[in-house]
């Protein structure tokens, strides 16, 4: 009996001992797990950490100024998260959201430090700008008062600099400074060239069917200003013996469009679109957005655009360079009253220059000939071409003798009473007409010859001998000063814009 109870003792001490063994080995198996999962959970952890730190130091180092960058610059690359995999979602989301907190905080502080800019630089142009017009005051006076020719070329150089300050003070939102009356379209784009350097070189094309046809006050000299921009770029971009073409015609639509070619270097693809974005009259430009040193022509001129409502376009010319197409609507012309004369130097209609004689070829059939004070040829206002005027006398206002027929039969007494009436109305018969004398033709075509166009140095120039010639009435004559070279646009100052 006793063996037995050894026996099974031993058996339950065993079975408890294995057991105990079992179950230490699980708790030592459960342990290690345990350390491994928590050894495991630390080295991810320690990488997100990592991770999160790159990507903030990626952030501060190189997405925040890139963002900035790509405010000024629309093509400049934003870095995004380098490891997205090893970023939680809450984390990611709050790097992207700092990258927009600080480009919506450069924008404003931008938008500040612009703002103050441009009030600095209105007030300083304001006086700029008003000094230079007491500055061209005097020089006007002192033009009055001595024949140096330097004092015309100091006055174009004054009239440089105000272009540069008035332009510079629309850019930022001034008043363009001075009121104007209903100015004629033809004058104020010869307004707009006597402030570019290189103006010998702008040929201006007059195609108006209304020779005075006149801008609105309100509009006259925002569009000289604005014009004054796109002929400094042509002059500047061109080489400077070639030519700028400027054409002034109507439109269908009963506006004008003011066409400006240049035979220069052209654009490229991004320029082209720089300044097509520019003259489309965007609500805001940023002084800093202008490049250095800042090129403010394009601006300014679409800066007027969005302000006073007519439109520019610029694409590749004909003449190797660009076109700037500046159309105005109709609500901004109107016509100039007949009392107001225009400008000796404005360009005559093209079309009305080979229409002269038109009203009186119409008229030949008819049984009487209109007084010669109607017939005779005005060139002020419609020259004909010498051409047509030699080709038919008639038409040209000098009826020949032999075209003049005896007065009729039932007139005779009424000429007899009153000549006057009689020479009024004489009628004619159709005859032959005799080949006319070489010396009555070369008067005939001296007469209808077209009369040359004033330029500004021939103005200049008679203004100065006008001058010299009273002064030396005065006293003794003197020896004339040199006359600096005429106006050469490479300096004056006036380069690209």
């Amino acid at each position: 009996m006793v063996p037995w109870i050894l026996t099974l003792i031993a058996v339950v001490v065993a079975i408890w001992t294995s057991t105990r063994m079992y179950q230490a080995r699980r708790e030592a198996y459960g342990a290690s797990a345990s350390a491994e999962l928590a050894e495991r959970q630390a080295r991810a952890a320690e990488a997100r950490t990592l991770a999160l730190t790159e990507e903030i130091r990626q952030l501060a180092r190189k997405r925040i100024p890139a963002a900035a960058t790509a405010l000024s610059h629309r093509a400049a690359p934003v870095p995004g998260l380098r490891e997205a995999a090893d970023i939680e979602g809450d984390a990611a989301r709050l790097l992207t959201e700092a990258v927009q907190a600080a480009r919506t905080a450069v924008l404003e502080e931008r938008g500040r430090v612009d703002a103050a800019a441009r009030s600095a630089m209105r007030g300083t142009s304001a006086k700029i700008q008003s000094l230079l017009n007491q500055s061209q005051h005097l020089l006007q006076e002192l033009q009055h008062e001595y024949d140096d020719p330097r004092i015309l070329q100091l006055d174009f150089r004054n009239e440089l600099a105000l272009r540069r300050t008035q332009a510079t003070a629309v850019l930022c939102d001034a008043w363009p400074g001075l009121a104007r009356q209903n100015s004629s379209l033809v004058e104020v784009v010869l307004g707009a060239q006597s402030r570019v350097a290189g103006y010998e070189r702008i040929k201006v094309a007059n195609h108006l069917r209304q020779e005075r046809l006149a801008l609105v006050a309100r509009a006259a000299e925002p569009l000289a200003i604005a014009l004054a921009e796109l002929l400094a770029n042509a002059t500047a971009y061109s080489h400077p013996d070639t030519e700028v073409p400027v054409t002034v015609q109507q439109t269908p639509g009963r506006g004008a469009l003011i066409l400006v070619d240049d035979a220069g270097i052209g654009m490229d693809d991004d320029a082209l679109k720089r300044a097509r974005t520019l003259l489309s009259g965007p609500s805001e430009v940023l002084l800093t957005e202008l490049g250095d040193p800042p090129q403010t022509g394009f601006a300014v001129v679409g800066r007027l655009i969005a302000r006073y409502g007519f439109s520019c376009h610029i694409e590749s010319s004909p003449y190797g360079g660009m076109r700037a197409m500046l159309r105005i609507p109709a609500h901004l012309l109107t016509v100039m009253d007949d009392d107001r004369t225009l400008s000796v130097l404005a360009p005559k209609p093209v079309h009305a220059r080979g229409a002269g004689a038109e009203p009186l070829e119409a008229s030949a059939p008819a049984s009487s000939v209109p007084p010669a004070s109607a017939a005779a040829p005005v060139p002020s206002t419609a020259p004909a071409g010498p051409s047509e005027a030699v080709a038919d006398p008639a038409a040209a206002g000098e009826v020949p003798s032999e075209a003049v027929a005896d007065p009729a039969p039932g007139a005779a007494p009424a000429a007899a009473d009153d000549g006057a009436h009689a020479a009024e109305l004489p009628t004619r018969r159709r005859r032959s007409r005799k080949a006319a004398s070489p010396e009555a033709s070369t008067a005939r075509r001296q007469t209808v010859e077209e009369p040359v166009l004033r330029t500004p140095e021939g103005a200049g120039a008679a203004w100065a001998a006008l001058q010299e010639g009273t002064l030396s009435g005065r006293k003794a004559p003197e020896p004339p000063a040199e006359a600096p070279s005429a106006s050469p646009s490479d300096d004056q100052g006036d380069d690209e814009t």
